[in-house]
């Protein structure tokens, strides 16, 4: 009897302390990282929290949508981008890592071309199903939420086309000025 008063008291206090951190790791659409700027990542083709377009999925053309952001800061050399799935049943997917974009491009266009280099945008990564550029949503069952992570950085990454999203991670670790997200849904 102790077990279960002591299990029932101890579910009590998570979810009355929980309620707040639940609410504090809420889906932002735009945070602040070092240097306290704050950016901001939309797409004309879905609102943040909304549902994707099945022309951007697997069950459509497969497409990257369009997005464009605003108010980088001044510092920025560089842009990266991750979208991913943290629901995916295996672990987080992901779908698309594109990096060194130029600082002075504010948007991607619908479509961009799944090749290593892309001229005036970038470099493509690897994404989860190990081809470069993106790869839509395809979520095996239920609704998925994508994440589309924009990364400001202080330096151009130089590095080779190809990179997986966690040696982005890595090789950007220091360099972040300020970070950004949009967050579509998607179920089949």
């Amino acid at each position: 009897m102790k077990n279960y008063l002591f299990c029932f008291f101890l579910t009590i206090c998570l979810i009355a302390g929980g309620g707040n951190m639940l609410a504090q790791a809420k889906d932002q659409m735009n945070t602040k990282i070092k240097g306290g700027k704050t950016m901001e990542i939309k797409s004309s083709s879905f609102n943040h929290e909304d549902m994707i377009p099945a022309k951007y999925t697997c069950d459509g053309q497969n497409i990257s949508p369009p997005l464009a952001w605003r108010d980088a800061p001044k510092e920025t050399k560089s842009f990266a981008l991750i979208c991913d799935d943290p629901d995916a049943p295996a672990g987080t997917w992901v779908h698309w890592v594109i990096f060194d974009i130029p600082a002075n491009v504010n948007s991607l266009p619908e479509k961009v071309a799944k090749q290593e280099e892309i001229a005036g945008l970038g470099k493509n990564g690897k994404n989860s199903s190990r081809r470069y550029g993106y790869d839509g949503p395809c979520p095996p069952g239920g609704t998925h939420r994508y994440y589309f992570k924009l990364y400001a950085l202080d330096a151009m990454l130089n590095l080779n086309a190809g990179l997986s999203k966690e040696d982005l991670l890595k090789a950007m670790k220091g360099h972040i000025l300020s970070e950004a997200q949009v967050m579509g849904r998607y179920k089949r």
